[in-house]
C-alpha cells in the first residue's frame, strides 16, 4: 500500500484546505477516500494550484461514527403481551 500503514487494509484520507480553500477542495469537504483512490494534490480541477495549501488528513479507517444502524436507538422495552408459549420444552426435566 502506497504512502500507507503495512497491515492497515482501509487506511484512508480526506482532503484540507486551509481557509475557504478552492470549489474542488469543499467540494471533498468530510469525505475519506482510500488511499490508493485519493486524487494527487493540488486537485486537478483547483482554482489556484500554485499557491496551494491543501494537505491530507489520515485515518487508520475509512468508516466514521456507529456501524449499525440500531446503535444509536434506545434500547427497547421487554415483550409485555401476554404469555403464547402453551407447551412446556421437550427436556425431561420440564415436565419434573
Amino acid at each position: 500500500m502506497a504512502g500507507g500503514k503495512l497491515g492497515l487494509k482501509y487506511h484512508c484520507v480526506e482532503v484540507i484546505a486551509p481557509g475557504s480553500g478552492c470549489a474542488a477542495a469543499r467540494e471533498l469537504k468530510g469525505v475519506r477516500l482510500l488511499s490508493a483512490d485519493a486524487p494527487r494534490l493540488p486537485l486537478a480541477t483547483c482554482d489556484q494550484p500554485s499557491e496551494c495549501k491543501c494537505i491530507y488528513r489520515h485515518f487508520d479507517d475509512r468508516r466514521q461514527g456507529p456501524r449499525r444502524d440500531d446503535e444509536d436507538a434506545p434500547i427497547s422495552r421487554p415483550y409485555r403481551g401476554p404469555e403464547r408459549r402453551k407447551q412446556r420444552g421437550r427436556r425431561e426435566s420440564d415436565y419434573n
